[in-house]
């Protein structure tokens, strides 16, 4: 299940062998229930959420998630999203655009970048990657070794836009009814904002309420990270963490 047009006709080249043991359905994870339900599927054994944005992503210029090079501020993981990166440029005030890159880009300097975004759109507008990058290159100090001081404010964009950390609370919210006993939920997040939302979730379920049982056992008392080797022969897995708890009673 993706939310990604793109990546449903990838995964129908990939898995074409796999014939009739494979459902590719298109849409976002927070809709795992609606989709179960008309797969006629009460209940799964597993699930696995892989969060965050996909290497061709970051890769397509024309989709405008990277700074690493000039295309559209659009940052849209499913076309059917109606607000853009470009929209959010154009009508955020100093204050909400702060507000945003602090929130969700842990950014330091957000309110000195979110100046510089409104002076700058008053005499031309936003449309590339690239011109917003260098807006935040100029106002902001930068060391070699250091982040890219864009590398905050596109995550910030890119968590606005497609509701990220909205869509994760929502199925976390759901995904208990969703499990059969003994099933087990394994998500891979790939930033501090996401993985302490599924810590703390994860907590919560395996507390005792009272005099009732828990309904999760935390499987993964740290999360479980990629080894060195694998950081080596594939970089862009060093952020990633995954947690995993299994459920423990039914459904209350």
């Amino acid at each position: 299940m993706d939310w990604d047009e793109q990546a449903i006709i990838r995964a129908q080249k990939n898995l074409a062998s796999f014939g009739k043991n494979v459902e590719l359905k298109r849409g976002n994870f927070q809709e795992l229930s609606s989709v179960l339900e008309s797969l006629r599927i009460p209940a799964v054994d597993g699930i696995l959420l892989d969060l965050g944005v996909s290497t061709e992503q970051l890769e397509d210029r024309e989709r405008g998630f990277s700074f690493r090079w000039d295309g559209p501020l659009d940052m849209r993981m499913s076309r059917e999203t109606k607000i853009t990166a470009q929209d959010l440029l154009q009508k955020l005030s100093i204050s909400e655009m702060s507000e945003i890159l602090w929130q969700y880009g842990e950014e330091r300097w957000a309110n000195r970048i979110a100046k510089a975004i409104v002076r700058r759109r008053q005499t031309q507008p936003f449309r590339r990657t690239g011109e917003l990058a260098r807006v935040i290159e100029k106002c902001l100090p930068f060391r070699r070794g250091r982040i890219h001081p864009a590398t905050r404010t596109f995550q910030a964009l890119r968590i606005t836009v497609n509701d990220e950390l909205g869509n994760l609370r929502t199925f976390l919210a759901q995904c208990q009814n969703l499990l059969l006993p003994g099933g087990r939920l394994g998500i891979i997040s790939f930033h501090s904002l996401e993985d302490r939302i599924v810590k703390s979730q994860f907590r919560e379920w395996a507390k005792r309420q009272r005099d009732e049982p828990a309904d999760f056992r935390i499987l993964t008392t740290k999360p479980i990270v990629p080894s060195s080797e694998e950081v080596f022969s594939n970089p862009k897995a060093r952020s990633a963490k995954l947690r995993v708890a299994e459920k423990l009673s039914e459904n209350r």
